[in-house]
């Protein structure tokens, strides 16, 4: 077509109406999460960040014993 620009696409325009329904048709077909799948899912989030944040304290606590032991040589 005259004036446009090449390996451009054009979009169908649609209805607020038809949206919607196609929102919903969409949303139909989402298989949820159980509310057990939910909880088991949330437990493994706080076990995780606890392993993480214990690692994390393990890495910063070694790091500060070798900053305090280089910085002790400078004295």
């Amino acid at each position: 077509m005259p004036g446009d620009i090449e390996g451009s696409t054009r979009v169908a325009k649609t209805t607020p109406i038809e949206f919607i329904n196609q929102v919903r048709a969409e949303t139909a077909k989402v298989v949820w999460p159980t509310g057990r799948e939910t909880v088991m899912t949330g437990v493994m989030v706080v076990i995780m960040t606890t392993v993480l944040a214990l690692f994390f304290l393990a890495v910063d606590s070694v790091f500060n014993a070798i900053v305090k032991a280089l910085l002790s040589l400078a004295k």
